[in-house]
């Protein structure tokens, strides 16, 4: 496997295990956490663009940091602010 296919997959593997983790915690199913998160592009505005950093936190950490990440997000979006 290449370097970058590597790097990509890698990147993925580590949103999926995130936006799992997530939807458990926010007691939803990963369906509905994905689909919030992409309309809010959390996944690739934050688990991917910010993988390096990410990454090297705790489970838990990534998971608190997206679910309220996604609560502000979507609350600027419910106030008319930009992300």
């Amino acid at each position: 496997m290449e370097k970058s296919q590597s790097d990509t997959f890698r990147k993925i593997h580590f949103a999926v295990m995130a936006i799992e983790a997530s939807a458990r915690k926010a007691n939803l199913s990963g369906k509905d956490m994905h689909d919030r998160l992409k309309r809010q592009g959390l996944i690739h505005k934050r688990l991917l663009r910010h993988y390096e950093q990410l990454h090297t936190q705790s489970l838990d950490w990534v998971v608190d940091d997206t679910i309220e990440t996604l609560h502000n997000w979507e609350q600027e979006e419910k106030e008319g602010g930009a992300c």
